[in-house]
């Protein structure tokens, strides 16, 4: 396999390298090559930062249509290929991306009955019915080409259910295996609501030993859950931020499996995520009208005059422009905003970027169509148009129900975007009430209302408000400082080795 030498960015620390190693990522989503959320751009950040300071990286994902349409992958590394998942013998074809020198290589895995599909998990908010065979698939085909596709790996780093699987298959159908045996594992777990639950008579179709149905590994409430089996079998495990960390540890916040996120102990661990500085950086940002630094926000305002016009509300200078970019989905905090008159109430404008739920699409529609001067629901998205509604706006909504880190507030506060956020995960992490944002407790529209009132009435005092945004565009939310703490937990990964 070839490499891309690089001389890591001498602005950084730097990292020290694991010993003769390289971290492989395993994803369901990577930008930008596949993404629904927030998973596809943290694993690219962590990544490209992690080759950028000098640790050997890789990426593995599958090989989706959207990928095959966009990607010129020339031709495939390994032609042909079989592996066995619980009984069946799978074929398929591993492809490279041409990227750039100094960023991962990230590798294709084409299995077309599985991903040759409009969707990346389902279609018309609905799952695809064969997802475990699919990503169980993707998992053991994965770990059994490392010896091939990355001769040289040391950590095998799984993101969510999708690709925990790899580790149970590491660590069982592998043991014994010096190649394998010397590999650390993490498994991080970017949002714990989705835990992959499939019926307990699916075990075999992983290839797993029914005596892995047991409560401390698969077997949850009845059915298997394959992040709790992911997370037994990991050496260490993240969350994208400490406070969700700590959330995730309560039987209000740990979507089921507090009781085994405490049991894990020390080998559990929240690190924050980051935001690519090369890709948010409002003074050098193709896609804005005007650029603009910390040192001159005044072009901001016309990003704000074309997103007025864009989505066809009135230009004026000093109504605060209030944006919400995210899946319209309930996790997001839909119902408060739509709940209690607060897109009416107040001398703003709101814009609503994202697809999601169809009933909150609908409402929201309705709303832009009743108050068609104070509220605009393109019901679109792409990176062009998040970019331009986060350069224009003045402030960014938030209101989530849980957020495990979220990165739309980093970005909005480089930005000069302020956000008005609950004060949860990632969220309570990031912004700093009265400083940099402002939070609110109970998840209730007087919350919300209450915290809009605030940012409003501080939007009207300029001199208070430019203050709020200058303190946000100076804060470090780089992915440097996070990388340099993964070193260390891979290092603990290489100690620890967990059998079980």
């Amino acid at each position: 396999m070839s490499t891309v030498a690089h001389t890591p960015d001498r602005s950084d620390p730097g990292i020290t390298p694991l010993p003769d190693g390289r971290a492989v990522h395993l994803t369901a989503e990577y930008w930008p090559f596949a993404r629904t959320g927030g998973l596809a751009e943290a694993v690219r950040g962590m990544a490209a930062v992690q080759m950028r300071e000098g640790q050997p990286t890789t990426v593995i994902m599958p090989l989706y249509r959207s990928v095959s349409d966009t990607t010129d992958l020339r031709r495939p590394v390994l032609n042909d290929f079989e592996v066995t998942v619980g009984g069946r013998n799978e074929r398929g074809r591993v492809w490279r991306c041409g990227c750039e020198a100094g960023t991962p290589e990230v590798f294709f895995i084409e299995q077309p009955d599985y991903f040759d599909r409009d969707g990346i998990y389902g279609e018309d908010s609905t799952d695809y019915p064969d997802n475990l065979r699919r990503f169980a698939f993707f998992c053991a085909a994965a770990v059994a080409l490392l010896p091939r596709l990355c001769p040289d790996a040391r950590i095998l780093h799984a993101h969510d259910w999708h690709a925990a699987l790899a580790i149970p298959f590491l660590r069982y159908a592998y043991a014994g295996h010096r190649f394998y045996d010397r590999m650390g594992t993490v498994l991080s777990v970017h949002n714990a609501a989705y835990q992959g639950h499939f019926p307990a008579d699916t075990l075999p179709e992983l290839g797993l030993p029914w005596s892995m149905y047991d409560w401390r590994y698969f077997e949850w409430y009845g059915r298997i859950n394959v992040l709790k089996g992911g997370l037994a079998f990991a050496d260490m495990a993240t969350t994208v931020s400490p406070t969700h960390a700590a959330e995730l540890r309560t039987p209000g916040g740990g979507f089921g499996l507090h009781e085994h996120f405490i049991a894990m102990g020390d080998r559990f661990v929240g690190i924050l995520n980051g935001i690519d500085y090369r890709l948010w950086d409002p003074a050098d940002d193709r896609y804005l009208t005007a650029q603009y630094s910390p040192d001159d926000v005044t072009p901001k305002l016309r990003n704000k005059e074309a997103l007025q016009r864009a989505y066809g509300l009135p230009r004026r200078r000093r109504t605060p422009v209030f944006v919400m970019s995210a899946r319209l989905v309930e996790q997001k905090g839909l119902d408060l905003v739509l709940g209690d008159g607060l897109l009416t109430r107040y001398d703003a404008q709101f814009i609503f970027l994202g697809r999601g739920d169809p009933h909150y699409e609908a409402a929201l529609v309705e709303c832009a169509r009743l108050a068609p001067d104070r509220v605009a629901v393109p019901l679109a998205f792409n990176e062009r148009l998040e970019h331009r509604l986060i350069g224009g706006a003045d402030v960014l909504l938030m209101p989530s129900q849980f957020e495990p880190c979220g990165l739309t507030q980093m970005r909005s506060q480089r930005y000069g975007t302020v956000p008005v956020a609950r004060r949860v995960g990632g969220l309570a992490d990031t912004v700093v009430d009265g400083v940099t944002g402002f939070l609110f407790d109970a998840y209730h529209p007087s919350g919300l209302d209450t915290a809009v009132r605030r940012s409003i009435q501080t939007y009207n005092r300029p001199t208070s408000w430019n203050a709020i945004v200058g303190r946000g565009m100076q804060r470090d939310f780089s992915w440097s400082r996070s990388v340099a703490q993964y070193q260390t937990l891979y290092e603990r990964a290489l100690i620890e080795r967990h059998p079980t």
